[in-house]
């Protein structure tokens, strides 16, 4: 079996195109796994194929990459407007990144009167690999009614629902396709000795040549050859699907681009109900059997993409079901002994979007924390960790859309009910001025009293410098064996602050103290030193400080203008932007931005670049916040508070 990812933005026509393709020899037969994927299964001149159709949008680009692992080459199914070859740019990325063999389609070009070259040409801009037309247009009236083979110099006209007729070059198409003919041949003789020598000489090379030197090329992913067509129309499908059948790897190709002795690959995994987790698997290196050792462990049972029928074994290339075999996953390369996860490209951009997940009803608490785990284990895009101040799961995620999709099927395939919260910025506050500060712990209720004395001195710290503890005591005022606890209370009292928030970089020294023979503990003097601390902060001037995060925002360049106006209008800092020396088209964008922004940032930027740009953050600094936007964060983590 051969197999084959098409990818593209979203509205490019890819399903259609798929069903095009599969409905060429038979009637195609739709395994639709999610709403987002699905696995198409047809013949062609009798020969097994699988399409992988994944929907477009960044949210399911860690989807695309997994089943683009898997594949032996990939159709890139584009608009035929120049301006929506931007939004073709995530994929070209990915499939270059991958350096899996790729096909480009142009669809809907009957309903088009773009010029051809315009539409390459834009999508140029995003490809470091040359993008070459295999086929020119005919036009009537400004329509395209047909397309001219560039290799076999064949004209072929469109007859909608049908298979093209195969015409007469027009005179009008005749000098178009001398020229574009001559350039598709100049490249291929850049990796054809023999082929560049017949240029030279100016001979004709034999078309069964051209084709063999053209096969070549694009197994060994040296460009991205182009055809044109309308999947609607049923419109140059023929031809394309050809060009996959006789120019594509084969599954051996393949499984020495994965590499590391690869039995199979997962290719997509989903939870389902009354059957638990179900595997798509590809077999590579050999046939695989029900019970044989695949990632370490047996396999459970094998079946058809319907999930539903058993079956013996995968032949190599082929598509199956791995069901009852919970060791293994999808975006994983799996020999008999272990499981080694793909590489980071296939896994799609990192989760930018932070949410706290938390169960409608309290008795789903134990629920939830296995139904997350079970969807981020499936989710390339999703992680899950604890929030360091709440204590509840908090998602890392893609973007809105992921969200409420996690949320939708937490509810619907794991019956827990949740509710989505924005993770709140990790504020800190410190002092802005030295304080000394005496305080006495007594208590007596009879029996064993308490009784704790210390005089104690805070500071602030340069920042980064965090809490530093040390002692000045004279004369065993306070004994040494308690001075550790007074630390631990020292400690105690910078967990929250009189503005609602830990306290960082401040130093704090015992100077003196007194203490008692029968009530003076351990006890007492942690809770003297705690309450003296934080007596004594409240006087230090305490000041907010609110994080701030270095920003990469991984953008098209014709988006990097709308950057700057988005992170200006979020309080950020702009640092500037770089080309990205890894893809081509792009620009790493670099700014300052409050941590309490990324939410934001987050949601905007799917508007401001049209859905194409991610970004990541790392903490870079605390800045001091003062004034009515002080007091404002710090009534808001009260109120928080006090809501428990």
């Amino acid at each position: 079996m051969r197999c084959f990812t098409v990818l593209g933005p979203s509205n490019a026509g890819k399903t259609t195109l798929v069903e095009a393709l599969g409905s060429l020899d038979a009637k195609p037969t739709r395994h639709e796994f999610t709403e987002f994927f699905a696995v198409t299964e047809f013949t062609y001149l009798d020969e097994p194929w699988a399409a992988f159709d994944v929907a477009g949008g960044a949210d399911y680009l860690g989807f695309a990459g997994e089943a683009l692992a898997a594949s032996d080459a990939a159709i890139l199914c584009v608009p035929p407007e120049p301006g929506a070859a931007v939004l073709c740019a995530p994929y070209l990325r990915l499939i270059e990144e991958s350096g899996t063999p790729c096909i480009l389609f142009i669809n809907r070009m009957d309903a088009t009167e773009n010029r051809v070259r315009d539409i390459v040409a834009s999508l140029q801009a995003y490809a470091k690999h040359t993008i070459i037309l295999r086929q020119v247009p005919i036009r009537e009236g400004g329509e395209v009614v047909g397309t001219v083979d560039l290799i076999s110099e064949r004209a072929w006209e469109f007859t909608p629902g049908e298979h093209s007729r195969l015409v007469e070059i027009p005179e009008d198409v005749r000098a178009r396709e001398q020229e574009a003919r001559a350039e598709l041949l100049e490249h291929l003789s850049d990796f054809n000795d023999e082929l560049l020598e017949e240029l030279i000489e100016d001979k004709t090379p034999p078309r069964e040549e051209v084709y063999d030197v053209a096969t070549a090329v694009l197994r060994d992913n040296e460009d991205i050859p182009a055809f044109l067509g309308s999947a609607s129309g049923r419109n140059g499908i023929t031809r394309l699907m050809k060009s996959l059948r006789h120019e594509a790897p084969t599954v051996e190709v393949t499984a020495a681009r994965i590499g590391n002795g690869a039995a199979a690959v997962g290719v997509f995994a989903t939870y389902r109900k009354h059957m638990g987790k179900a595997v798509v698997l590809r077999a590579l290196g050999g046939a695989l059997s029900a019970g044989e050792a695949l990632g370490g462990a047996g396999i459970g049972n094998l079946s058809g993409l319907d999930a539903r029928q058993p079956i013996e074994s995968l032949a190599p290339g082929a598509v199956g079901v791995a069901v009852k075999s919970d060791h293994l996953n999808s975006g994983q390369v799996f020999s008999g002994e272990a499981a080694e996860p793909m590489p980071a490209w296939s896994r799609g951009h990192p989760p930018s979007l932070a949410s706290l997940v938390t169960p409608v009803h309290e008795k789903d608490d134990a629920r939830l924390s296995v139904a997350l785990a079970k969807v981020a284990e499936i989710d390339p895009g999703l992680s899950v960790e604890q929030d360091e101040v709440s204590g509840h799961a908090a998602a890392r995620l893609q973007g809105p859309m992921h969200l409420r999709r996690v949320q939708a099927l937490l509810e619907s395939d794991f019956g827990v009910e949740v509710g989505m919260q924005e993770v709140s910025a990790r504020y800190k506050e410190t002092i802005s001025k030295p304080v000394e500060h005496q305080h006495r712990h007594r208590k007596q209720s009879g029996g064993a009293g308490q009784f704790a004395d210390v005089v104690m001195k805070i500071a602030p710290q340069p920042r980064g410098e965090g809490f530093v503890f040390d002692e000045v005591v004279k004369g065993g005022a306070v004994p040494r064996n308690y001075i550790p606890a007074v630390e631990a209370g020292a400690k105690d009292a910078t967990a929250l602050g009189p503005l609602g928030f830990p306290v960082i970089d401040v130093a704090v020294t015992l100077l003196d103290g007194k203490a008692h023979s029968v009530d003076s503990s351990d006890f007492a003097f942690r809770a003297a030193g705690k309450a003296c601390v934080k007596e004594a902060l409240e006087d230090a001037g305490p000041v907010l400080l609110q994080p701030i995060d270095r920003v990469n925002v991984h953008v098209p360049s014709v988006f990097s203008g709308a950057i700057v106006t988005l992170v200006s209008s979020l309080k950020g800092q702009v640092l500037g932007f770089d080309p990205n020396p890894e893809a081509k088209g792009w620009d790493i964008f670099h700014a300052l931005l409050p941590d309490s922004s990324l939410g934001e940032l987050a949601r905007a930027l799917g508007g401001a670049a049209q859905g194409t740009a991610w970004f990541e953050a790392d903490f870079d600094h605390y800045q001091e916040v003062h004034g009515k936007e002080a007091a404002k964060i710090s009534a808001e983590a009260a109120e928080a508070a006090a809501a428990g």
